[in-house]
């Protein structure tokens, strides 16, 4: 039977002196990625950690914690994700609380000297990935304790959730979930699964951090389709522009926030002349910005919807489907992923409402919980009699002002209607006397100004009075989640501090 594992594994032994992945300009080989997985499993299991152990791993995105992500999960472990780009403070408390018995890092991590402190004191077993092939793994503390949550069987990965709304929550994602998930992607490249995997030419541009699922999926996705990969620590747009001009993909992927960015530098049409498709996910793509982004480029834009609970895709759209069908459907995220079956409800009832009617999305598919109940997710959603699916916001997002509802992403639309406006995020306030508020942080496009009196008074014809932010706030940039979405919180203390 094809696993995902078999898949991995044939492909790193096709020709280990071939190229995998490039940082930095410098490429990787299959052979220096084995063996790094290599040396890690035999330190590993000299310390006795065996498959269903907890491996805590700070990931950044380069080659060298690549292999240790591949390494962890096609040998049956479970990767505890770890993300760098926090605060010291926060990320010591995140090791000193996950207690897994071994952690790994790079040595740029390792010389943070709060992370090396806190790492020390919980006694688990910590190599570094040092990039020297002489000396692949190094151990910077042996294991010194015994208090440890190791057991993780089944499970794949310990994934943070993306906080974009909220404390970041860790979800355990089922091993034999994960890899039918990214199995069942190939649908997408017409790719049969079965068949003796063989190295492609083309390189994907890899950008989303390991730290968020999607940056683990589409790495796994890239390994199982044989194909090359350059990667970037983040979405930056010279660094994404160069890379698809030495690389010439036919697709690349990055959020919504992405196109905004590319468009704003005025990035010229010929520098993204071998796209056949641009994908996006992670965030709400509004349809005027996809329509913007072809009228200029040429490229159509295909949405990709999915949750980390779900272990990735849920929905998508296809090229075809999107030649077939793109204009009618206009905005909805594409058709549901093979195996997911998606229905929308009441949300007080619980009972299924009629095709076109707006309600509570529902799930359900052989990796869900027991295979047979329908789980409820917080996306308010409709969807139509061919399965294709429209995310209209989050049901758990509401602001509620003085009695009334105001959803944040009916007023994000209308701030971003603004011309001069390049992005928006809208949090709620608490307030004494209505309870709730709305507030706003924008961006202005580069070379534009805008002021907060011309921008309320353009709300103000725009939405009812009660949907008006109470504070407006200019920024320029927002601080982000790993998936690169605006991070409520962050604004919100933003806003609370003005």
């Amino acid at each position: 039977m094809t696993s995902l594992s078999s898949i991995v594994r044939n492909v790193l032994t096709i020709e280990p002196s071939a190229p995998a992945l490039e940082y930095e300009k410098t490429w990787h080989s299959w052979g220096e990625l084995t063996a790094i997985i290599d040396a890690v499993e035999t330190v590993l299991q000299k310390n006795g950690i065996g498959p269903g152990a907890r491996i805590g791993g700070i990931l950044r995105n380069t080659p060298q914690i690549a292999a240790v992500i591949i390494g962890t999960i096609i040998n049956d472990r479970c990767v505890v994700t770890l993300n760098p780009a926090l605060p010291d403070a926060k990320l010591d408390n995140d090791i000193a609380t996950l207690k897994t018995p071994v952690l790994i890092a790079q040595s740029l991590d390792w010389q943070r000297p709060e992370i090396l402190e806190a790492a020390r004191r919980t006694g688990a077993l910590c190599l570094e990935v040092t990039g020297d092939l002489d000396t692949p793994v190094k151990t910077v503390f042996e294991m010194t304790g015994s208090d440890f949550d190791t057991d993780a069987k089944g499970v794949g990965i310990e994934m943070l959730t993306s906080g974009t709304t909220g404390a970041p929550k860790r979800i355990p994602l089922m091993a034999e979930n994960f890899s039918k998930m990214v199995l069942d992607a190939a649908v997408y490249e017409k790719r049969d699964i079965a068949a003796a995997p063989k190295l492609s030419r083309s390189v994907t541009i890899a950008n989303t951090p390991f730290s968020h699922i999607g940056g683990i999926f589409g790495l796994f996705v890239t390994l199982s389709a044989g194909r090359k990969a350059c990667m970037l620590d983040r979405f930056r747009v010279d660094e994404f522009v160069d890379a698809i001009q030495r690389h010439q993909p036919k697709v690349v992927g990055a959020p919504p926030s992405a196109l905004r960015m590319i468009i704003d530098a005025k990035v010229p049409r010929e520098a993204l002349s071998s796209l056949v498709v641009f994908r996006t996910a992670t965030a709400p793509l509004d349809p005027s910005l996809a329509d913007q982004f072809y009228e200029i480029y040429g490229v159509p834009v295909l949405q990709n919807y999915g949750a980390t609970e779900f272990a990735g895709g849920v929905a998508g759209w296809t090229l075809p489907d999107f030649k077939k069908y793109g204009p009618e459907r206009r905005g909805s995220v594409g058709r549901m992923n093979p195996g997911i079956e998606g229905r929308v409800v009441h949300p007080e009832t619980g009972e299924p409402v009629a095709f076109g009617e707006q309600g509570l999305l529902e799930l359900r598919a052989k990796h869900l919980g027991d295979g047979q109940a329908w789980v409820r997710t917080t996306d308010l959603a409709r969807m139509d009699a061919e399965q294709f699916l429209w995310i209209l916001g989050r049901a758990d997002n509401a602001i509620i002002r003085g009695g009334f509802k105001i959803i944040p992403d009916d007023v994000v639309k209308a701030i971003e209607s603004h011309p001069d406006v390049l992005e928006a995020c809208v949090v709620a306030l608490p307030d004494a006397r209505l309870g709730q508020v709305p507030a706003a942080g924008y961006r202005v496009r580069t070379g534009h100004t805008l002021t907060e009196e011309d921008l309320r008074a353009y709300l103000r014809e725009k939405l009812t009075a009660y949907q008006v932010p109470t504070k407006l706030l200019a920024v320029d940039e927002f601080p982000r989640t790993p998936s690169m979405k605006p991070s409520q919180p962050e604004l919100k203390k933003l806003l609370e501090a003005v």
